[in-house]
């Protein structure tokens, strides 16, 4: 069964010289406890559509579905904070904070004591694969694949049930590349989250249950 659901999208970028359709008729869902893969070439439109599952924006047509209930008729800020979490190529981590305090801050962010975030947070780091002499360092100190399981341990902290991640592995060689993609495979395989990727790297995309290719707007293969 479906958490997350596209139904009939459309998305048009508009300026004063052109009309651009970047999401154009894009019909899928997407189930907890699996791992999707999203391809095309630069401008085949998924990042739009990351933008749209993420609530970051919202169709022209058609609706983006939670749970049953629109994008477009929820607290989309809450959304965003609590139900879906988004890791970047870039990773995004703040450079004067520790490993333990980047991966504690959105529990502090919704209130919780710092005590009680940075023991949730060492668990997040130890299950990423991240034990605790990692945990005092600052992202300087540690190699990009680390970095960026800092970075999915600071999503997990969110208490997400969806996990989008965009390039997580493009500034990454391919060791480091490797072990990021096995652990987002077990965190969905392992721990029923919903994990979807965009990437370049057929490597990457062949680890996915599901390999969904965009092709001008479009979803042109679909596989079971």
């Amino acid at each position: 069964m479906s958490i997350l659901e596209m139904k009939d999208v459309y998305y048009e970028y508009r300026n004063k010289y052109q009309t651009v359709r970047a999401v154009n008729g894009i019909s899928c869902g997407f189930a907890r406890g699996k791992i999707y893969a999203l391809v095309g070439a630069s401008g085949s439109g998924k990042t739009t559509v990351m933008s749209l599952l993420a609530g970051l924006d919202l169709p022209k047509a058609g609706t983006v579905d939670y749970e049953g209930v629109s994008t477009a008729q929820m607290d989309r800020d809450r959304y965003r904070r609590e139900d879906v979490a988004v890791i970047y190529q870039g990773f995004n981590l703040f450079p004067l904070l520790t490993v333990l305090e980047n991966t504690a801050y959105p529990m502090e962010l919704r209130g919780m004591k710092p005590a009680e975030a940075r023991r949730r947070a060492a668990e997040r780091l130890r299950a990423v694969g991240l034990e605790d002499a990692c945990h005092r360092r600052y992202p300087s100190m540690l190699s990009g694949g680390e970095q960026q399981r800092v970075a999915i341990a600071r999503a997990l902290c969110a208490e997400a049930k969806i996990i989008l991640a965009d390039e997580p592995t493009g500034n990454l060689d391919m060791r480091n590349s490797c072990n990021v993609v096995e652990t987002l495979c077990r965190l969905a395989h392992e721990l029923n989250y919903c994990v979807i990727i965009v990437t370049h790297d057929m490597a990457v995309a062949e680890q996915a249950d599901t390999v969904m290719r965009m092709q001008d707007g479009r979803l042109i293969s679909l596989p079971v």
